[in-house]
This record gives structure tokens, sequence and C-alpha cells, in this order.
């Protein structure tokens, strides 16, 4: 393909909801811009960093060199908990983040990253592109002076590390785990102490014992930042994180300012990355897990009973919220009845065939080998 039909194409591209970053065309007038984007993540976790990376290269390339973002990692300008402040306060024109380390401020913010139980990886980009998920979030986020756009998933998370075996509710009691998001609220009524770690502090934190449990993303992020080194028992699903969207949050001033083909670049680069980050983790989590469990690695499902318990308390947390936050109310009411419907469709086709898979494979692995 010529670049010049390739350019053209682009917008097109980008409207159809495609993953490929194809950008528009870029005039020759174009002007030189230099962003610079502050990263929640270190510079060691390739998949989402790496991520991050991708947006600005993919930009720089759809521009002949002309829009270049620079990216910086957590504690280089600002720590990883606070990237939405630096992109509010225009220290830095953009920054890739997970939302729901704001709820403090708002548990609005967790809608466009993850909330308990709630929607897995391609639900959430349903929500988002195409259940009113984006036009709603971001109404909310120009309250903040922030332009949201979805660039990331890491799929569905590992429940985490725990240096004893969590069996009953009973056993929570008193746990100072990391958690962070609208998740830690619930795991506080089965009595957890969450606690709120920028990922790259969590080891430290976990080897001194400031900490019993941790949670991050899944084997391939894990096995890079040491947990298994301080403890043993791999916990599983995070119940909290189904499918945890990751955002470009771009300053609304400097959004606007740019050219029209830029804006369009910008969103299809961040869409290509959308499906570049959640590919990569799938794509390594199979084989790092491997690993870990042939290091001596415990792997164990949270009990029906923490479950259970669990889901119970979860619609309790957020029935309570949406009671004295309108903003919360706003988003979950519509979002709530996406995914229950999101749910029953999924039971249907997916799960089923997703089933079936699971149960002839280890079928299988169980049968004898033919002489």
């Amino acid at each position: 393909m010529k670049r010049r039909s390739f350019l053209k194409n682009a917008g097109l591209a980008l409207a159809a909801g495609t993953a490929t970053a194809a950008p528009v065309a870029v005039r020759a007038q174009s002007p030189a811009v230099s962003w610079r984007m502050a990263a929640s993540w270190p510079k060691s976790l390739d998949a989402i960093y790496g991520g991050a990376e991708y947006v600005a290269k993919r930009v720089a390339e759809a521009t002949g060199g002309k829009f270049n973002i620079k990216v910086f990692a957590a504690g280089e300008i600002v720590g990883g908990l606070q990237v939405l402040d630096a992109v509010q306060n225009g220290t830095v024109e953009c920054g890739h983040t997970a939302n729901y380390y704001y709820f403090g401020k708002d548990p609005t913010f967790a809608f466009a990253a993850s909330i308990p139980f709630g929607l897995n990886a391609r639900q959430q980009n349903a929500w988002m592109r195409h259940g009113g998920g984006l036009e709603l979030m971001r109404e909310f986020f120009r309250e903040h002076n922030c332009y949201n756009i979805p660039a990331g998933n890491t799929g569905a998370q590992m429940g985490g590390w725990f240096r004893k075996e969590i069996k009953t509710v009973a056993d929570l009691k008193g746990l100072k785990m990391r958690m962070g998001g609208t998740a830690g609220l619930v795991l506080a009524r089965l009595g957890v102490v969450p606690q709120i770690i920028p990922g790259g502090d969590i080891y430290p934190a976990l080897e001194k014992g400031t900490i019993d449990a941790a949670e991050w993303v899944g084997p391939y992020d894990d096995e890079k930042l040491g947990f298994y080194k301080v403890a043993k028992n791999y916990y599983y699903p995070a119940w909290w994180e189904g499918g945890t969207e990751l955002d470009l949050l771009v300053n609304i001033k400097a959004f606007e300012a740019l050219p029209k083909e830029y804006q369009a670049i910008l969103e299809s680069a961040c869409a290509d990355a959308n499906d570049w980050i959640q590919g990569k983790y799938d794509a390594a989590n199979p084989a790092a897990l491997k690993r870990l469990l042939a290091s001596g690695v415990k792997l164990l499902p949270f009990s029906n009973e923490i479950m259970a318990a669990s889901h119970r308390a979860s619609p309790e947390v957020f029935d309570e919220i949406a009671t004295k936050n309108a903003k919360f109310r706003k988003v979950y009411e519509p979002w709530k009845k996406f995914r229950d419907e999101q749910v029953q469709w999924f039971s249907i086709a997916e799960n089923r065939y997703d089933n079936f898979m699971v149960s002839t494979q280890r079928a299988s692995q169980r049968a004898p080998a033919k002489k």
C-alpha cells in the first residue's frame, strides 16, 4: 500500500473500530509537537510500560516524527499513583495509568478500569466502544480536566500472592493486602486491611512483612517483580479485575490544541495499544505460570466461601456509594444493566465453548498414553 493512501485511510479505520493504528493524512505544514507522558509503571514491565511506549512509537511513525511523546516511568516525574494529578495540572500532557488508583478522589474513576465482579476484557471494550461507556466517562473526566482514551487491557488477573493459605473468610481477618480500587472497600468488609502501593514498591513491602499479601496483574508481570521469592501461595482469580482497562489520560487543553489529524492519530494509536497489551499478556502468561510452578509456587483457587462472601459484599458497597454519589450512580446503573446482559450472552456461546475446551483438554491429559 502506498504511503499516501495509507495515511488517508486512517480516520476510516478508527471510525470502524479496527485495531490497526493507521494514521490520517499529515499535511506538510503540520506543526512539530513534543509531549511528555507519565506512566504508572516501572520500566521492567515490558507489557504494560511497553504499551505506553507503543503508543508513542505509533504516533511518531504516523506523523513522520512530527508528533513525539517521551515516556517517563513511575517515579521519574511523578509517582505511579500521581499520574492523574500531573495530567490535570498540566505538569505533563498525558499519562498512562489505571484509573481505579484514583477511586479515593471519586469511586466513579474505577469504571474506566475495573470493579469487582465486573466486565471481562471483551465486555469492557464493548461497553466503552458501543455500550455508551466512553461517552459517560468522558463527560466525567472532563470535570477533571482530562480526556480519556482506552489504551490497554490486562485481561482477567490473578488473585495475588499470600504468605499463608487463605481458606475461609475468617482467614482474611486483619490481613494486610496490597489492593487498589473499589475492591479494597469490598475486602475491608471481610476484614482485610487494604493498602494502595505502586507496582515498584510492592516487593519490598511484601519482603519486609509490611503487608501479608499482594496482587498485581498476572504471571508474566508477577514473575518479573519477584513476588514468588517471598510468598509461595498464588491465588486465582482476581474477582475484582475481570478485565482491567488502562487509559491514556490527556490534558484537555493539550488535546484540544492538537491539529485534528494528530488527535485522530493519537486515538488510533491507543486503539492499537489496547489490543497490543492484551495480546502480549495472553501470549506471555502461560509460559510464565509454568516457570512459577516449577519454582515451587503453589497455585490455589479462592474457596467458594470467599468468592460467595465477596460477591455478596460487592453490590452492597456499590449501592451505598450510588446512594451518596450521583456521578457514580449515573454510570453504575447503565453499566450494571450492560454487565448483566453480557453475562447472559456469554453463558450461551463463549462459556460453553471455553468450558468444553477445558474439559476435553483435561480429559486427554488424564488418558493413558497409547502404546
